[in-house]
């Protein structure tokens, strides 16, 4: 957790032995257990009038110290979302963006993927960096660069009027800080996306936020963007964490437009990868991307997680030059923000990550079990 994190209004949720996923908060380093008939999920809480004072106000049990329960001890945190949709945007940063067209130039093929680098990635980013998605002068460099022969599927989602929205996993697949996340084992170039994942309620309110990484298969959508949801929807492929930050007078959206989200990758092997990705940089304001995903067009009723983008895609040699960066089994991913955190992961093959069993329906059983419906 942050320093001085009891600055913050935290909104998770815990499995509890012997009792099951608990709508938990922190108070003073303890981990409160705030389940409640009135709020009986997370998704309850945020679709409450003043879902900040509930959780501020709410009584509760002590589950544990939050220390002792980060160390492994007693219950296990689970991502802090269960009933909400679990959406995401990509192609919102300039820099991943160039990326994005070089793993379709390359059709998936690592290999490939310096030479293209070499070729066309300047000149793509230095003309597209400041656009406004949708301007007059994105039209303009859209024109450009079609007579360049260098326009692509990614490039019109990236300063097009639209952005891309695609549903990363089901409500409930996600998984939390401490948990492994998965990669489909037919994938042999992929990579973490660390972001910041904003909750919002069934009426497109904006009301915290919380990190997330949406792994990614890059040889998979490269082969083609038809793939995106092989390439993005896996067991244990989303993960979303440690707990949802509240907007109070502590922690706005201003905060989230000004976050440094940073990345740590610890291989068993020695490597080491660092990154930043500057929220300042993103293309689409976050109030924009809800606007995008939420409203007549298309209505959410149990609210929606909406990952926001990474500008990192990392281009560092690992395994040989020219062959850029990849995952290793047992990868230690670490994702953190100065106001959020951080979310622990240990990567490993999809097919060996605990199956994905306890769903809407389970939950609903659970509840009831203990009187809360």
């Amino acid at each position: 957790m942050p320093q001085r994190y009891e600055k913050g209004l935290w909104l998770g949720r815990a499995e509890v032995p012997g009792v099951g996923p608990s709508v938990i908060t922190l108070r003073n380093g303890d981990v409160m257990d705030i389940t409640s008939r009135t709020a009986p999920t997370v998704r309850d809480v945020l679709e409450l009038a003043d879902p900040a004072g509930h959780v501020l106000a709410a009584e509760g049990n002590t589950v544990g110290r939050l220390d002792d329960i980060l160390a492994g001890k007693g219950a296990r945190l689970l991502a802090p979302c269960d009933l909400q949709a679990v959406k995401a945007c990509g192609v919102t940063f300039a820099r991943s963006m160039v990326e994005r067209v070089i793993e379709e130039r390359a059709a998936g093929d690592a290999a490939k993927a310096e030479a293209i680098r070499e070729r066309i990635g300047a000149a793509i980013g230095a003309s597209l960096s400041g656009l406004v998605p949708g301007s007059e002068a994105a039209q303009r460099a859209k024109a450009a660069l079609i007579s360049e022969g260098l326009w692509s599927q990614y490039l019109e989602v990236g300063i097009g009027p639209d952005a891309e929205v695609f549903t990363k996993c089901l409500p409930m697949a996600a998984v939390g800080h401490g948990a492994k996340v998965g990669l489909h084992p037919v994938s042999r170039w992929n990579n973490p996306e660390p972001e910041v994942v904003l909750a919002v309620s069934s009426a497109g309110r904006i009301l915290g936020a919380t990190l997330g990484n949406d792994v990614n298969l890059r040889d998979v959508e490269g082969r083609s963007a038809l793939l995106l949801g092989k390439a993005k929807d896996n067991n244990a492929s989303a993960s979303v964490g440690p707990f949802i930050r509240l907007f109070d007078d502590s922690f706005t959206l201003d905060d989230v437009r000004r976050a440094e989200v940073e990345l740590r990758v610890e291989g068993k092997d020695g490597f080491v990868l660092d990154g930043r990705s500057s929220m300042s940089e993103i293309s689409r304001d976050p109030a924009d991307l809800v606007k995008q995903m939420l409203g007549r067009h298309h209505q959410y009723p149990d609210g929606a997680m909406l990952y926001l983008g990474t500008m990192f895609a990392p281009v560092q040699d690992r395994d040989g030059k020219g062959q850029g960066f990849t995952h290793h089994i047992g990868d230690v991913v670490t994702i953190s923000a100065r106001d959020l955190g951080e979310l622990r992961n240990e990567v490993a093959l999809s097919t060996e990550c605990p199956e994905w069993t306890f769903g809407t329906a389970a939950l609903m059983r659970n509840l009831a079990d203990r009187g809360l419906l």
